[in-house]
Parts: C-alpha cells; structure tokens; sequence
C-alpha cells in the first residue's frame, strides 16, 4: 500500500506516520491501519495511539486524550497542510531538555561528550519518506537527505552497485530501547558505548544519517569494506554530500563503521 502522505510528523512524545507504512500486529490493527490517513504512535514503545479514519479520529488505547503529549500531535496534524505548504525543507527540531534524566539513569553526564567529542542531536521536527530499507520498514531522513540518498543510490545501481538502506532516523527513544536490551542481556554501558552511541549523541537521530548495506552482505558488519558498493561509496558517496562518519581509530572511541554514512549540509 502506498503512503497517503511523504510526512513523517515528529513530537517529544507522539510520531504522526502517513497512513500504508505501519505493520498490524493484530485484527484490530488491521483493519485501522487498513483505512487510515495518519496514524499516532507512542515514540516510547510503538504503541499505535488512534488513526485518522475518512469518517474521522478511532482511538486504539482507552484514555486517549489522557495520553502524554496527545494535544500537540493533534495540533500538529490539525496543521498539517500549513507544514506542506511551509515546504519539507523547513525542518525545525525538537527540544533535548528531556534527555538528561534519561542520560543520567545510565550514568552518564555532559563528560560524555566532551570526552568522546560527540554533541547532543535534536529530532527533526518533520521527516521524509525516502523508500524502504533491506527489511521493508519505511525509511525516514531529512528532506535534503532523502533526495540525495535517492539520487546516490540511483547513480550506483547504473554503475552496477545495489546500495540498500538498513536503517535510516532513529529516536531518541528508539537508542535508549538498544541500551535498555542490551543492559538485560549483562552488558556494561562501557561495552555498549563502543559500538552504540548514547541516547542523543547518535548521528541518527538527526535523519541526516543512514546505514547503508548491499546484496549478499549481513548488515552493520565490518566486511562490508570488502565489497563493490562500499569500494563506489568511497569513490563517489562525497558528490552527493555523504561522508563515513566513523573511519578507523575515529576520534569518539566508536568502533570502524564501514556502513555508516552521513549527509552533511552544503
């Protein structure tokens, strides 16, 4: 099903998707998700919220409007055609006020940043549908981001190079989840820190980044060097303003990252 909407609508609380991207995950569910324009889901657990439906709002939780930040999801949606018209450029970002009793429940404070060199990143306000990634989950970026990845991976595919996404934005909330699973299954936040950055310091989180992968390959997987596309990334990822943010021995203390790359701003 195609998305009703290219706009992914960001709050500190509640993500608005376009209606034909999200996967039921029950009866209920599907026949919501079948029929909506938008939907509202809890950034903290993927709860779906309530769907805009032709005949008008469904909640899909009791209490809906008792639901933390439920009315500016609603305002944002009520404006929805004022952000289109605003145009996707104008992205806007979300406060990081909230972030630092998640980072200290973990132990960490503002050394973290200053000994990796890694700075808090703000959530774009609005994001981008830019296809799907290897595993058919929409992929989010920043407008500017999403038009170059398209072309850049167009560009490779005429060169003989498939390019997939594996992952594009992720939130705040969404980085914590990978600390949280990775914390019950007995590892330190040391260890975790070598390889995940910590909750608001991801590059993700800014949907200017995205993992990239090819046919063939596992993902997130230091042999993706060995392969033809990261050899064209290297020769050609710079023309279209992304950059491989964690080469070896990179200043942060984050492990090589071969797959990883960045759109930067011109």
């Amino acid at each position: 099903m195609r998305p009703t909407s290219h706009l992914l609508l960001n709050t500190p609380d509640i993500e608005i998707w376009p209606g034909g991207l999200l996967r039921a995950r029950s009866n209920h569910d599907a026949r919501a998700l079948s029929r909506a324009r938008h939907v509202l889901r809890r950034k903290r657990d993927g709860q779906y919220l309530a769907a805009e439906l032709p005949e008008g709002l469904l909640a899909m939780v009791p209490r809906l409007r008792h639901e933390a930040g439920v009315e500016l999801a609603f305002a944002m949606l009520d404006h929805l055609s004022e952000h289109r018209r605003a145009g996707v450029d104008a992205i806007g970002e979300l406060p990081l006020d909230r972030l630092q009793d998640r980072l200290a429940a973990l132990g960490l404070d503002d050394s973290y940043g200053e000994r990796t060199g890694l700075s808090l990143v703000p959530e774009p306000a609005v994001l981008t549908f830019a296809g799907f990634d290897r595993f058919r989950r929409a992929l989010w970026l920043v407008s500017p981001a999403a038009r170059a990845w398209r072309s850049m991976q167009t560009a490779a595919l005429r060169d003989g190079v498939v390019l997939e996404a594996i992952s594009g934005y992720r939130s705040h909330d969404y980085q914590l989840g990978i600390f949280e699973r990775k914390l019950a299954r007995g590892l330190s936040v040391e260890h975790i820190l070598t390889v995940n950055a910590a909750p608001g310091y991801s590059e993700h989180h800014s949907g200017c980044a995205l993992d990239i992968g090819t046919l063939d390959e596992p993902p997130a997987e230091e042999s993706f060097e060995n392969t033809a596309a990261f050899a064209w990334l290297r020769g050609n990822a710079g023309g279209y303003g992304f950059v491989m943010s964690y080469p070896r021995d990179n200043p942060h203390g984050i492990v090589h990252e071969p797959w990883h790359w960045a759109w930067h701003h011109a």
